[in-house]
């Protein structure tokens, strides 16, 4: 696909990774705990809907978790942006600091 077609597709999505790095404090696990569902539920809705290919939690040496890794589609990163603002991690506390890539999977991973 070109750039032109692919700009002229209106439901074409761009691939983009999200690190959220939970914050350091001693309550940061908690925070998490408390988010954890809702944050799975609308990880399980947006993977029914298209716009999540994968998903895992970031562990420590000790295997505690510290952050989450998220691989998701949406049509521009402002959408993105806009979905964090409903992220249980995000509403919750959870994640401290968020960093955004836009991505090109390899030819085996493109859908």
């Amino acid at each position: 696909m070109t750039l032109v077609n692919l700009l002229k597709n209106e439901d074409a999505k761009m691939k983009f990774m999200l690190v959220g790095r939970d914050g350091s404090d001693a309550q940061a696990l908690d925070r998490r705990m408390a988010a954890r569902q809702a944050h799975i539920e609308m990880c399980d809705k947006m993977k029914a809907q298209g716009t999540l290919s994968y998903a895992a939690a970031i562990l420590d040496d000790s295997e505690k978790m510290i952050g989450s890794i998220l691989i998701c589609d949406f049509p521009t990163r402002q959408d993105l942006e806009n979905h964090l603002k409903e992220e249980p991690y995000v509403k919750g506390d959870v994640w401290r600091d968020i960093e955004i890539k836009t991505i090109k999977p390899g030819a085996a991973f493109a859908t």
